[in-house]
């Protein structure tokens, strides 16, 4: 069975460099089976503090000239090294992998896979005695970055990666302005060409899956929430999904934008409707004057529901659930936003979702267009996402509502 193994060896001033790496790798060869690839992970650290041990290079020449089996992950930043890292298991298909590292540097390296990895990889951590190093020791109290400074890393390496592809955009005409999103795929935003002044400030939020609304500008920014709204401007707000629907809101008279995620807990718990009352409270709209469009989402014709949850959508309204005598009942959580927005003011005119047939839809099945879309129906764990996100200009004209792949 084919392994993987990555070895922490950012050492500061390791006495036994050689000697160290050496007898790691040895360690973990003695603990795999055949078709094992093994990765040093030496990183900046190890640039800066090793500059008087042998050459790295020169030592794995020495040591592993004839195991093809075993990679140096050496770059200019520890997330660069992981992101090549994740380059290499994913030609090699493999989604488990074993980190070797020391116990205090364990809550670093977690931060960074967990930005940098998704749920389908699986990480064994392992921290035995018998490969710990001087090196660890001394180095471990300042090598230990907060996760803030960690996820700044990250994103500062993901931004400069190169294009890739051609950004899909759907764009309501429910909403007026100007759209200058053509553009191209790298994993932030910021790869969409809108202008540099927002593109510095984007914000796609952390979802927690309920109805929490960070109203910005009025109050501190929480830690997980499902929705944005603002009046501020030049600022993107942004709401993810993948089979979830990417919601966004515009009031033009009180000049009021937001975006929300929902899903079906979400939409459940209100979040569609806690959007439209953040913007009531918090900047003085008016229900009647907010329009909302639903963006790509899993559709009622894939999206299934044990029937004790199902049932909370057929008491919304019998047509959210149109087969509920079936073990797994179909539903239909755009027409339960629609139906719940309405019952609090938001005309039904002003509700840009898959029942309106006179304009250009952006309301699709995310599960029935796999050439367009990721969805977590369909691809279980192993997806992507997609982002619904607007802006208002410096004299608070919306310019740009739109749907992207992300």
């Amino acid at each position: 069975m084919s392994e993987v193994f990555i070895i922490d060896l950012i050492h500061c001033r390791c006495p036994q460099h050689s000697s160290c790496v050496e007898r790691q790798v040895k360690s973990v060869t003695c603990r795999s089976d055949v078709g094992f690839q093994i990765y040093l992970l030496f990183g900046p650290h190890s640039q800066r503090c090793n500059a008087n041990c042998e050459n790295k290079v020169s030592l794995l020449e020495t040591f592993f000239s004839q195991q093809t089996n075993v990679h140096v992950l050496d770059y200019t930043t520890v997330t660069e090294s992981w992101y090549r890292f994740k380059l290499a298991v994913d030609q090699l298909d493999l989604r488990t992998v074993r980190f070797f590292t020391s116990k205090n540097r364990r809550p670093m390296f977690k931060a960074y896979i967990e930005q940098l990895f998704t749920e389908v990889y699986t990480f064994e951590y392992i921290t035995s005695n018998d490969l710990s190093c001087p090196g660890h020791v001394q180095c471990d109290s300042h090598l230990a970055p907060p996760v803030s400074e960690v996820r700044e890393e990250v994103i500062s390496f993901l931004q400069q990666l190169p294009a890739k592809g051609d950004v899909t955009i759907l764009r309501s005409t429910f909403i007026s302005g100007r759209c200058h999103t053509i553009g191209s795929f790298i994993p932030l935003l910021s790869s969409v060409t809108i202008p540099q002044v927002v593109a510095l400030n984007e914000n796609v939020f952390s979802v927690n899956h309920g109805s929490d609304v960070w109203v910005m500008g009025k109050e501190e920014e929480p830690h997980d929430y499902d929705g944005i709204v603002t009046n501020q401007r030049g600022v993107v707000i942004a709401a993810p999904g993948a089979d979830c629907m990417p919601l966004l809101f515009t009031d033009p008279v009180a000049r009021v934008i937001g975006v929300a995620h929902a899903g079906w807990k979400g939409t459940l718990m209100g979040v569609a409707m806690a959007t439209v009352n953040a913007m009531v409270m918090g900047f003085g709209s008016r229900a009647c004057d907010v329009t909302v469009v639903i963006g790509p989402s899993v559709g009622a014709c894939c999206f299934t529901l044990e029937r004790e949850q199902a049932a909370e959508f057929y008491s919304i309204h019998p047509d959210c659930v149109p087969d509920m005598a079936e073990t797994r009942p179909h539903v239909n959580i755009r027409l339960a936003t629609r139906i719940l927005l309405q019952r609090e003011g938001v005309l039904p005119e002003r509700i840009h979702d898959d029942t309106v047939t006179d304009r250009p839809s952006v309301t699709l099945c995310t599960s029935c267009h796999p050439e367009a879309f990721f969805s977590h129906v369909r691809d279980g764990l192993d997806f992507g996402t997609q982002i619904g996100f607007l802006w208002m200009d410096e004299t608070g004209t919306t310019d740009c509502f739109s749907s992207s792949e992300h």
